[in-house]
């Protein structure tokens, strides 16, 4: 089977790496997977270092951009021809901009053709995932719904199947938005490479040393690119608020914002208009998951939309602890609300496997941060329930066993034995 998978660039990101490893999983299986890729801008890191390193070369049109642009239809030409080449049995893409240009261009080559005039237009098939969604929190009021329409169209007219990556999003994507149909979707959980963070414990003295971090020290980090959707500033005034709360003792409590973007001069000036001082270190982009998670104590998450985020689940496989916003699929990796936490008028609540704060509550998520930093039992816990969780769900083997078995249903439907009316039956999640 010969696959097209299209993401519109390759900046840091879990989708990037996500694009990587199922092209090269793939592959690995016998099937024929090409990965096209638009250009990443300037302002974003470029993480097409981690394509290379997987042995996936992406075919890259220059043209493809995140925001709306004349030269989208450029793109669309030049996705139509690249079809019409490679003849795809199968287009699978990835994010907002691509999963738009991509399915036009897909329903161009499948209809533009003689055969349709004898009602025999060309046999492709074609998938979208949604990591995430732009349906609140990224755009304006009138652009917002003018992306919704495209996404309700798009589903109806150019897609056989829909992935979410979480049963939250579902829920969000097609009952709250709707979109698609109901029979149109599997959930497939985001997979990592879980090998990388094996030994973690032993990682962990070294990477504390590096990071100047004594004995006493517990480190709160917040992991991602520093844009507006990512929300930084709602962590800088939690760690000033549990600060002035002077709650920690003798401990001394020190926060890292690790990563970069167009958003790090305003998010200094405003640690220092706080008075954080040397309590709050930037660290700029890393490109060592394996080696800064195990020195941290807590990992946080502040975002105002995610899909599933992959921060939280690389935590969980160094068993860190995590306190999040409950938003999109962070409220499926956190699980269940813990018997103890159930009926307690608080403003965040303890959950399985980390504590779930409301997006944009500042003075909540300080709360929250201050509960786990004085409670080391529940830490160690939660990180331990994260860490089985994620080794049995998370694996990017799981992953390419998920969407291989979509591709074969939506290419063989006739000899599948797993499908139920036009809907993938995918392993789900606890809870789900």
């Amino acid at each position: 089977m010969k696959v097209v998978r299209i993401i519109a660039r390759l900046n840091v990101g879990g989708p990037a790496r996500h694009v990587a490893w199922v092209t090269a999983g793939l592959r690995g299986r016998g099937f024929d997977s090409v990965l096209v890729a638009g250009v990443v801008p300037p302002g974003e890191d470029d993480m097409g270092y981690f394509a290379a390193q997987h042995g996936v070369e992406p075919l890259v049109i220059p043209e493809m951009s995140r925001e709306i642009s004349p030269r989208d239809a450029i793109t669309i030409w030049k996705l139509y021809r690249l079809f019409k080449q490679l003849r795809p049995d199968l287009v699978h893409t990835h994010t907002a901009k691509a999963g738009t240009v991509g399915r036009v261009a897909g329903w161009c080559y499948r209809w533009i053709t003689p055969g349709v005039f004898v009602n025999r237009p060309r046999r492709c098939r074609f998938v979208h995932t949604y990591h995430g969604h732009i349906f609140h929190s990224y755009y304006g009021k009138w652009r917002t719904r003018l992306f919704l329409l495209i996404e309700r169209v798009l589903a109806r007219l150019a897609t056989d199947r829909i992935v979410v990556i979480s049963p939250q999003q579902f829920h969000e994507i097609h009952e709250q938005f709707g979109v698609g149909r109901a029979g149109q979707f599997a959930v497939v959980p985001l997979g990592i490479d879980l090998g990388v963070f094996n030994h973690w414990a032993a990682r962990r003295p070294p990477a504390r040393r590096e990071l100047g971090a004594g004995d006493g020290d517990l480190l709160v980090g917040i992991v991602g690119r520093l844009t507006e959707i990512k929300n930084h500033e709602l962590f800088l005034q939690a760690a000033a608020q549990y600060r002035r709360g002077g709650a920690a003792g003798a401990r001394r409590v020190r926060f890292l914002v690790i990563g970069d973007g167009h958003l790090r001069e305003k998010l200094e000036a405003q640690a220092r208009q706080l008075n954080l001082g040397e309590d709050v270190t930037f660290t700029g982009t890393r490109d060592d998951p394996e080696n800064f998670y195990p020195a941290l104590d807590i990992v946080a998450l502040t975002s105002r939309n995610e899909g599933t985020p992959l921060t939280l689940i690389e935590a969980m496989a160094n068993a860190r602890p995590v306190v999040a916003t409950a938003v999109g699929g962070v409220v499926d990796l956190l699980g269940e609300l813990q018997s103890s936490a159930l009926g307690q008028p608080r403003a965040w609540h303890i959950c399985e496997r980390g504590v779930r704060v409301q997006p944009g509550d500042a003075e909540g998520f300080a709360q929250a941060l201050g509960y786990l930093i004085e409670n080391q039992e529940l830490r160690e816990q939660m990180g331990a329930r994260g860490h089985e969780y994620v080794q049995r769900y998370h694996s990017k083997e799981r992953l390419v066993d998920d969407l291989e078995q979509i591709y074969e249903e939506l290419w063989r439907p006739a000899t599948s034995k797993r499908q139920r009316g036009g809907q993938v039956e995918i392993e789900r999640l606890p809870g789900s």
